[in-house]
């Protein structure tokens, strides 16, 4: 763990270090990452670690730096009053920080294919945003990601989180005109964060941004043949 002080120390030295860094910008993202708790999302002792952590299942909540990305790039779609889609959304860290970029004033879905890690991503989130969870501001469902949701689109944001061959169509479908999707893109020896824009017109542009290693945006049976909750999530 960062640090040898208190919890709130911990989350103020990681989020200084990222500012300092120039991977944090603006006052928003700094502010929402120092709220939203990333030990409320991350088992073990080195969550505030600008690392990779595990959470089970073959899947891992990305390290704070990537999280701090793809507020940035989002920031300007992430509005009041907008609409978020997070695929893959494992712990549900950033379906949080969605929300929270949105001032409280957003709908934010969370789609995973592993029902053990959905469950586990209500859990966490009902330590701060229960009132969210009913009132289904902030909604996580299990499903296949590669489709979707299209119950909820379209989106203003999108993020996906495990690298894809492609752009998926589902996705660039859902997209909202004048919205944004981040999504990692490319074979596991060349992958690259890809933000893909949809203008008012329908046109959909795509620009790398920054070269990254993501675990394959694949079926629940390859990701995790043996899909019994560990204990760790049963004595939740």
């Amino acid at each position: 763990m960062i640090g040898g002080g208190t919890k709130k120390s911990s989350i103020n030295k990681l989020i200084d270090t990222l500012l300092n860094q120039g991977v944090i910008r603006s006052h928003k993202v700094s502010q929402v990452m120092r709220k939203v708790d990333r030990a409320d999302f991350c088992p073990g002792h080195y969550c505030y670690e600008d690392s990779p952590q595990p959470i089970n299942y073959n899947a891992t909540i990305s390290a704070p730096h990537m999280h701090a990305y793809v507020l940035e790039w989002l920031k300007d779609v992430l509005v009041p009053g907008g609409n978020a889609l997070d695929v893959g959304s494992g712990s549900g860290y950033l379906c949080a920080a969605f929300y929270e970029m949105m001032d409280n004033q957003g709908y934010v879905v969370g789609i995973d294919h592993i029902d053990g890690l959905v469950h586990q991503s209500v859990l966490n989130l009902k330590k701060s945003y229960q009132k969210e969870l009913d009132e289904q501001r902030i909604v996580m469902l299990t499903g296949d990601g590669r489709l979707g949701c299209p119950e909820y689109a379209p989106y203003n944001a999108i993020h996906v989180g495990a690298a894809s061959p492609e752009i998926p169509q589902a996705l660039i479908e859902q997209l909202a005109p004048g919205g944004k999707m981040i999504i990692p893109v490319g074979p596991p020896d060349n992958q690259h964060i890809v933000l893909a824009s949809k203008d008012n017109y329908g046109k959909v542009h795509a620009n790398k941004l920054i070269g990254v290693r993501y675990i394959p945006l694949t079926s629940k049976e390859k990701q995790c043949p043996d899909l019994q909750i560990p204990e760790y999530y049963q004595n939740q």
